[in-house]
């Protein structure tokens, strides 16, 4: 959870420095205009009429940041739109009103050489030359294009932290999918494990063996975000190892896979496990022949996974979905997006064949 609120919060201050951002650059090339304009139209830089200039500017910045330091911030986002109504129009008729009287001030002062605000023109109603509701009016203008602004900003925001929240929550589903290895198979092989205790003392030792090493690839290697493709097919070697205990001979388990150059190449962990573990649930059949072939092959910069076991007529309304099988989908469309293919070909009702290509990285 707080990994969850650390991102987002960094989202939010990533959008929060972009608008600002926005405003500066703006602010900064208004307030940069009149000394461009007194430097193109006098020939040199004439400081009484950029202050004065700047003091024309000054009421629309002083209204702008308070708009979105506190007024926008606090009732508009937060939708108590009267009040933010009632607010904005106080603030506009407390700037523009005051920079009115003060202009009037000004004009009823004597001169004084020394004095910088003698370069403003004394019949101006107000720090702008418009009067103040003209000016009202441009400033519920201003502030209307900024509260724009600022819900475009929170749109996109709020989009970031809703992206945040789903690759939060699709890596927390997807971790949780990679240790959703059935927790019957564990009770299961213990039980069998138990059972040749008193049969085969050697052969449960080495079964012994084996979950440990299952186990141990679950618990702290399988935590990586990519695993060499040696190690994740001896995990899968283990788990038919361990599955060959509870059948007899008669059952078919054929697996094929590369030797070569395969410690070098890396998947997710924990990929291949699903489709197996359906294989021997759904495929075989005590009092009926059956089979599970598998084959990977590594070819072109892909991993091709193939995957095939005997369909009988009881079991195959279990063949064609599944919890364990949407779940993989998921994981697949999250890590690889639409660059991974999954086939099932149901066409032969005694034979159900699963093909999973994924590319592969070195």
């Amino acid at each position: 959870m707080k990994s969850k609120l650390f991102h987002i919060n960094i989202a939010d201050k990533k959008m929060l420095f972009s608008e600002n951002l926005l405003y500066s650059i703006v602010w900064i090339v208004i307030f940069l205009i009149p000394i461009l304009n007194s430097a193109l139209t006098a020939g040199e830089y004439n400081m009484h009429n950029i202050l004065m200039s700047w003091f024309k500017i000054a009421p629309y910045f002083i209204i702008f940041v308070i708009n979105n330091t506190f007024v926008a911030r606090r009732l508009l986002l937060r939708k108590h739109y009267l009040a933010y109504t009632i607010a904005v129009v106080a603030l506009l008729c407390l700037v523009f009103v005051s920079a009115e009287l003060y202009q009037q001030y000004i004009a009823g002062t004597p001169p004084d050489s020394n004095d910088l605000t003698e370069s403003i023109p004394r019949y101006k109603a107000s720090l702008t030359d418009l009067r103040w509701y003209w000016n009202m009016l441009l400033g519920l203008f201003m502030l209307g294009m900024h509260d724009g602004i600022i819900f475009i900003y929170k749109s996109i925001s709020d989009e970031r932290r809703m992206e945040v929240l789903k690759r939060q929550n699709l890596q927390a589903e997807m971790t949780y999918l990679k240790y959703q290895i059935n927790p019957h198979f564990f009770m299961n092989t213990l039980n069998n494990i138990h059972a040749l205790i008193d049969i085969d003392t050697d052969r449960a030792k080495e079964c012994v063996i084996e979950l440990s090493k299952m186990m141990r690839y679950v618990l702290y290697e399988s935590g990586a975000h990519e695993l060499s493709l040696l190690n994740e097919l001896k995990f899968v070697d283990n788990y038919i190892n361990l599955m060959k205990i509870r059948y007899t001979s008669s059952v078919d388990i054929d697996f094929k896979k590369p030797t070569r150059g395969i410690s070098n190449i890396f998947i997710p962990p924990l990929l291949f496990i699903v489709f197996v573990e359906n294989a021997f649930k759904h495929g075989i059949s005590y009092s009926k022949p059956s089979f599970i072939h598998i084959n990977v092959k590594c070819t072109d910069g892909k991993v091709i996974f193939a995957i095939e076991n005997s369909n009988h007529a009881s079991l195959s309304k279990n063949n064609t979905g599944g919890i364990g099988l949407e779940n993989v989908r998921k994981r697949l469309g999250f890590i690889y997006k639409s660059s991974y293919s999954l086939d099932i070909d149901t066409s032969n009702p005694d034979i159900y064949r699963t093909v999973l290509t994924i590319p592969v990285t070195k």
